[in-house]
């Protein structure tokens, strides 16, 4: 019995080249992506790391993305080497470009942390994440939206700065799917459950024995 494609098959929908399972895609070791996460681009999947910006090693950040989440074409990652020193009296970053100024390196740059998004997370077309945030299990980023602060598990989130709009279920039901956390459910699991999930029944979920 089929238990859904292989989250190692980097296109698994058949003839369909812009859409492919991120995880078989991902070269650089500070991004990390979970199973069955996929990237829609009419580019193809494999030019979703050109989307993850200002991603410098030697500021040892990490974007960490779920299972199950669904990212449209020319969603964008602002890591922490886009940050310039806010209290320095200049945002020019002379160091950086030595020739005599690399005397005014900072001890550290300017960082916020990973960038986590949860699973079963959705992007719309090309939403901009900024540095450090944390988007929780469920969450759905709006189109063109540009997210600046942590987003809560389930709620709906748009514009600039994105802003809560609703949440998807009541905190019964947000709660209830916390603990269920079926994405980490096993594929034979999930796929038992795919009807039920699909059709919004959380009492239908049957999980692991």
């Amino acid at each position: 019995m089929a238990h859904g494609p292989s989250p190692d098959d980097p296109y698994p929908i058949p003839g369909v080249q812009r859409t492919g399972f991120l995880k078989p895609f991902i070269t650089r070791p500070n991004i990390v992506v979970g199973d069955y996460t996929y990237y829609d681009d009419p580019r193809g999947p494999e030019h979703f790391e050109a989307n993850v910006l200002y991603h410098f090693e030697f500021n040892h950040d990490r974007l960490v993305i779920g299972k199950y989440c669904s990212i449209a074409a020319d969603v964008r990652f602002i890591m922490n080497g886009g940050n310039h020193p806010t209290d320095w009296l200049t945002t020019f970053p002379f160091p950086v470009f030595g020739h005599g100024w690399e005397a005014a390196m900072p001890d550290a740059w300017p960082a916020r942390g990973d960038t986590v998004v949860g699973s079963d997370v959705w992007f719309g077309y090309a939403a901009i994440v900024m540095p450090g945030i944390r988007i929780g299990d469920g969450a759905i980023i709006a189109a063109g939206s540009v997210v600046t602060r942590d987003v809560p598990p389930y709620a709906i989130v748009g514009g600039n700065p994105a802003e809560i709009i609703r949440y998807r279920f009541d905190e019964p039901t947000i709660a209830r799917l916390g603990e269920l956390k079926w994405w980490d459910w096993d594929p034979a699991t999930v796929t038992r459950n795919a009807r039920a999930l699909c059709r919004g029944d959380i009492d239908g979920l049957d999980g692991p024995a």
